[in-house]
């Protein structure tokens, strides 16, 4: 960091002893500041107390008042008073998650709703000493909880990870003595304190709030804090009270980014230096406070309140099913309790038992892919499902859509027409400026002139330069003073800056300066950015030039400047539109600047709604212009926040992009909050996925990692529950229609068994790609009308199964004909589960003509066993018995007739699927 001067204004009086207690000065300091102990709201309390600014309107505590509240002066604290104040005060870290420990983890793992079923029923079972029922259940429970528990350990750990990327040091002044010279030095950024004086330099992170003391052509980016993606210029100004303002935040936060003199933690230096002194810390600071404001639990993502209804629809039939088999066995067989085991395993037949492994597992599994392949980390499993189900993506401009960095766009002379020896004399400034002013580092809109100059082989070879009058916030441009080519005895002075100051400083008529200042007016509102461009001859001399000789100046035109496009916004965001998302712009932006950043990607921004129209808005309206609306301008975090739960509201799942601070509302508010690895603490914190790069495409293979494990997972569910419907609604029937239980409730187990093993590959499956083009949503309604529809069609084959087994078994004996019944129903079972697994796939016509890999397998495994296990002993321990030819000939028949009508009802289905 580079070395600045002390600030001879903040010395004298200021420089109290720095090793005495601080008492708090309110009346010291007058009524334009308002004294506040550092740690009365964390920590120990203790005596140092600062100057905090008040309201917009009202003036701020000088630089000597801020000193003398701190008990501090220029030169910096002593070592042993700085240690002090930080056991004091507490290390300068931001409020943090506390980190879960393990049996919290897991108990929180049996929230799930599914995951809660399914330990009701191992519980009942239990209780009806369905021992092998209960044991199998609760076994299925405590591996859920494991691998979920350990695949969000494992995310948490590598966001631990990203945080050692941050830059965590400050260049401190300290003292060993009263009396010895203050020395700079790199301390790491917690150990900072209040009334530390520090020094910045371009490309610093600000590490806590601070007061300048000093400061040399400094600007700062405060996106972080405010979204506005222009570098504000900062000086050492004592303040003076200023009328509010209509754009001033309605409680005066807005109002304190915009002091020259105040710079807080989350922003960053962007050219110059200065010496500031450290105000607040930690948790006191305003980053702090505004993490702390929307650090609030968000509402029920879409993940849960898909899979709650889907839940509470099987807990319905799971709670209705055992009466109904109760009653209907007692009212028409006269059995009683014995059938109880019985009802119990048809609720258990009907559940999803592996639903939460085959979550968690595909969810863990596109986690771990995202992070291996694209080194996107996805912090919170279920985060995973939302994101294939945002329909709507909400982004900032700066960043996103664009860099943090100016282009050229065209040079205008005074009339408008494009004319090169304007850039030329740009170039000119810029190169002179950056080579004689000695500046810490150049400034983006000098080196995007003279990229701009350099592409048309600029030659400045034949100049002199003279000198250089950096650019100052004051003054608000820049000149450099040049020899021309010939031009003996003569001296060009070259200014560049804001078009107000130049025209000022122009020798122009009244109406010509109005008349260009409407024609920067137009190219403004069309979104670019301007520099006005002069110059005038002077006699040589020796004599040092000053801001007095920026007079009497001839007007040559304007430089028109725009962001600078990220490079793969324009495919992202087709690849976005592809899949069925809307992304909607939510900037602090002028209206202009982010509709034609937008045009230029091909994005029509359509009606840009400027923020502070919303305000006079009611939800309901809201809801309505954030559904027709694409770009939101000049948004205030709160207005960010509106938008996006606006759009929840009306049924959309949505997605967050943002890295500051001033995101942190939005990201609460949305289904998907996602942050980039370089955001603030906060942000990642927050956050529910990382990405290495905040690029769009990044998040588009997020999606798509997510689209392909939510569809998974409702293929899982489709498959699962519609035979399940269709056997219990077999087992009803022919529990009233046979003389004997129509499965044991120990075969049901060792079907059930097979069943989730077989289903384990769903986890593994690759979705066709019909499926990624849209999100993924798990819609209760549209679950029950397809299990209810190809339930039907699976019990109208157990029920001809029924038939086939009366013709095959006819003439056998009592005992015979209900161990053969049981094993022809259990082989039909399995055999017909295979083929759903099948012709039931994701995706249709185009996911069967594949290879399937392990789902095909499974289902091969599973069709052998349904075959094979009645003719073994253990069958025969089982109660099932082998089984006529006969049978496995008509049941042939019975299968390819139920292949047949599986495939004419998908077909129906995916055409209604594909006009929805």
């Amino acid at each position: 960091m580079g070395s600045v001067p002390e600030s001879s204004a903040a010395a004298g009086p200021g420089s109290t002893d720095p090793t005495s207690p601080l008492p708090g000065r309110a009346g010291h300091d007058g009524p334009s500041a308002v004294v506040l102990p550092l740690s009365g709201t964390r920590r120990d309390p203790g005596p140092v107390a600062a100057v905090v600014p008040t309201a917009v309107g009202e003036a701020g505590p000088t630089s000597l008042q801020v000193l003398r509240s701190l008990d501090s002066g220029p030169r910096g604290l002593l070592e042993e008073e700085a240690a002090d104040r930080l056991v004091r005060c507490g290390e300068n870290v931001l409020p943090a998650w506390r980190p879960v420990s393990w049996p919290r983890r897991f108990l929180r793992s049996l929230r799930d709703p599914f995951t809660s079923v399914l330990l009701c029923l191992g519980l009942v079972s239990a209780a009806v000493s369905s021992w092998g029922t209960a044991c199998v259940t609760l076994v299925l429970v405590v591996v859920s909880c494991l691998l979920r528990s350990v695949e969000e350990h494992r995310a948490d750990r590598s966001t631990a990870a990203l945080r050692a990327l941050v830059a965590t040091t400050a260049s401190v002044l300290r003292r060993t003595g009263p009396d010895a010279a203050p020395q700079a030095r790199e301390l790491p950024v917690a150990e900072l304190v209040p009334g530390d004086v520090i020094r910045l330099a371009a490309g610093d992170l600000v590490p806590a709030d601070v007061r300048l003391l000093r400061a040399s052509g400094l600007t700062v980016h405060q996106s972080a804090l405010t979204g506005e993606s222009v570098p504000v210029a900062k000086h050492a100004v004592e303040p003076v009270p200023r009328p509010r303002s209509a754009g001033d935040a309605h409680d005066g936060r807005e109002g304190l980014f915009t002091r020259p003199e105040l710079c807080f933690q989350g922003s960053s230096v962007a050219s110059g230096s200065a010496t500031a002194v450290v105000t607040a810390t930690g948790g006191d600071t305003r980053f702090a406070a505004a993490y702390d404001g929307s650090a609030r639990r968000r509402g029920a993502s879409a993940f849960d309140r898909s899979v709650h209804g889907i839940s509470w629809t099987l807990i319905r039939f799971m709670l209705l099913t055992p009466p109904l088999v109760l009653m209907a066995n007692a009212a028409l067989r006269g059995r009683g309790l014995e059938t109880l085991p019985f009802a119990v395993a048809v609720a258990v037949g009907l559940t999803p038992e592996m639903l939460p492994v085959i979550v968690t597992t595909a969810l863990a599994r596109g986690a771990s892919l995202l992070a291996r392949d694209h080194r996107v980390i996805v912090k919170r499993l279920p985060a995973l499902h939302d994101l294939g189900a945002v329909d709507v993506l909400c982004v900032d401009k700066t960043g996103t859509l664009t860099q943090d960095r100016p282009v050229v766009e065209q040079a205008l002379d005074a009339s408008g027409r494009e004319d090169p020896e304007v850039l030329h004399w740009a170039a000119v400034n810029a190169l002179w400026t950056l080579e004689l002013a000695d500046l810490p580092s150049p400034d983006a809109l000098d080196e995007a002139v003279l990229d701009a100059a350099e592409e048309r082989d600029e030659d400045w070879s034949a100049y002199d330069g003279v000198a250089a009058l950096p650019f100052d916030p004051a003054r608000r441009l820049s000149t450099a003073v040049v020899r021309r080519p010939g031009g003996l005895g003569v001296h060009t002075l070259v200014t560049k800056g804001s078009v107000e100051a130049v025209l000022e400083r122009c020798a122009l008529e009244e109406t010509e300066r109005s008349r260009l200042r409407a024609l920067a007016a137009r190219e403004t509102a069309s979104g670019l950015r301007l520099l006005a461009v002069a110059r005038t001859d002077r006699l040589a001399r020796a004599r040092a030039y000053t801001p007095s000789d920026e007079r009497g100046l001839t007007f040559l035109g304007f430089v028109t400047l725009r962001d600078a496009l990220a490079p793969s916004a324009s495919g992202a965001l087709d690849a976005l539109r592809n899949r069925g998302i809307d992304v909607k712009v939510l900037t602090g932006d002028d209206p202009g600047t982010v509709a034609r950043a937008c045009r230029n990607l091909g994005l029509d921004p359509g009606e840009v709604v400027p923020a502070e129209r919303l305000d006079a808005l009611s939800d309901a309206e809201v809801a309505e212009a954030a559904e027709r609306a694409k770009v939101f301008a000049r948004c205030t975090p709160e207005h960010k926040a509106r938008v996006v739960s606006a759009l929840r509201t009306t049924g959309r799942t949505t997605g967050f992009l943002g890295d500051g601070v001033n995101d942190l509302p939005a990201m609460h508010a949305a289904d998907v909050a996602i942050c980039p690895r370089d955001a603030v603490d906060v942000a990642r914190e927050t956050a529910d996925v990382v990405l290495a790069e905040k690029d769009l495409a990044a998040i588009d293979d997020a999606i798509t990692a997510g689209r392909r494990s939510s569809g998974n997972i409702a293929t899982y569910l489709r498959i699962t529950l519609s035979s399940n419907l269709g056997n219990v609604i077999a087992m009803l029937a022919a529990g009233l229609m046979l003389p004997f239980l129509p499965m044991l409730p120990a075969q049901v187990l060792v079907q059930n068994l097979c069943f989730d093993v077989a289903q384990l590959a769903f986890a593994f499956d690759r979705p066709a790609a019909e499926v990624l083009r849209r999100p993924a949503l798990l819609r209760p309604r549209d679950f029950l009308r397809f299990i209810t529809g190809f339930g039907l069609i699976n019990a109208t084959a157990d029920l001809a199964t029924f038939a086939v087994l009366a013709i095959a078994l006819h003439g056998s004996s009592a005992s015979g004909e209900q161990e053969a019944f049981h094993s022809g129903w259990f082989t039909e079972n399995l055999l017909t589960q295979a083929l759903v697994m099948l012709l039931l796939r994701t995706g249709g016509r185009a996911a069967g003509g594949r290879g399937g890999g392990p789902l095909r397998m499974a289902a091969c495994g599973l069709a052998v066993v349904g075959l094979l296990l009645p003719l073994t002993p253990f069958g025969g321990l089982l109660g099932m018995s082998a089984l006529p030819p006969l049978y496995y000939l008509l049941l042939a028949s019975v299968l390819t007739l139920y292949a047949a009508a599986l495939r004419a009802a998908r077909n129906r289905y995916e055409r209604k699927w594909s006009r929805s």
